[in-house]
């Protein structure tokens, strides 16, 4: 992951928030974004993200904006941390099928945000969804309910590069370790999916249903063990592996019992498994 050079944390570590651009065209061969289909998608500072919703939001329902909890304005949630309920005025430009981007909606809140576990942020929009369907013809990504499966084909659609990258889950990680955070049963891509800075936050999606399955957030660059940028795997013996050139996500069927009526993320709902905030009120 490479932390997004924005606001007080700028100075500090590299994360995959940033990099060199590349050309605009997918890793399939195909010449343009219009292979891939950027619609729902947006680019925010340093990272990707997309306007996602659950099965059942509503079409008056606040939509809800999917990134990285490493790409929160506010800096890196630090181990066990988690933010709920945080006031942001947040821009995101939206982009269509083609990767042009056709408006910008903005946040009223981060909704939810951790590094523990996962990695992943939601931001409620001031717009819902029928009203960015009207405003700009975009419909959102919904989030797969159930478990990915191994082999299935995949593509990680970012809105910041307008790239994607078409590959095939290789497999999940018990433990996935960088640094100073641990995801559990993180997505293994194969090694076609060769993310960049900038990709943070970018949805993964199932080739085969066109729902996103994951949140794209890492990739071993220098084939280091458990350091910044550099992930590695711990099994259920605790025995250390290094995929070095691999990246990896974070699975989203969990952030799906979370989110209750209204869009509102509720902690304690049945079958919600994301991690609670310490000593805090559980619902946004």
């Amino acid at each position: 992951m490479k932390k997004p050079l924005v606001g007080a944390f700028a100075a500090s570590l590299l994360l995959i928030g940033a990099g060199a651009a590349p050309a605009l065209a997918d890793n399939r061969g195909e010449t343009g974004p219009e292979a891939a289909g950027f619609a729902g998608t947006v680019a925010l500072s340093n990272c990707s993200g997309s306007v996602i919703r659950v099965p059942d939001s509503q079409p008056t329902d606040p939509a809800l904006v999917m990134s990285n909890g490493h790409c929160l304005e506010g800096g890196m949630p630090g181990p066990g941390e988690v933010v709920v309920d945080q006031p942001s005025g947040r821009t995101f430009d939206l982009l269509d099928a083609s990767g042009n981007e056709v408006g910008v909606v903005k946040a009223s809140k981060v909704a939810y945000g951790t590094m523990t576990d996962t990695d992943v942020s939601l931001y409620e929009l001031t717009s819902s969804y029928q009203q960015i369907e009207s405003d700009y013809g975009i419909k959102p990504l919904e989030l797969s309910a159930d478990h990915p499966a191994q082999g299935s084909a995949i593509t990680v659609v970012s809105g910041y590069w307008k790239q994607t990258y078409s590959c095939a889950i290789d497999g999940f990680a018990h433990q996935l370790r960088e640094a100073d955070w641990t995801w559990k049963d993180s997505v293994r891509y194969t090694s076609a999916c060769k993310t960049i800075g900038g990709t943070s936050g970018s949805p993964v999606v199932d080739d085969a249903t066109g729902k996103v399955v994951a949140v794209n957030n890492t990739l071993n660059e220098d084939g280091q063990e458990c350091t910044l940028n550099n992930p590695c795997e711990v099994d259920e013996n605790g025995t250390v592996t290094v995929h070095h050139g691999i990246g990896y996500g974070q699975q989203t069927y969990t952030v799906v019992p979370c989110v209750g009526a209204g869009n509102k993320i509720d902690l304690n709902a049945a079958g919600c498994s994301l991690p609670k905030p310490a000593g805090a009120q559980a619902t946004s």
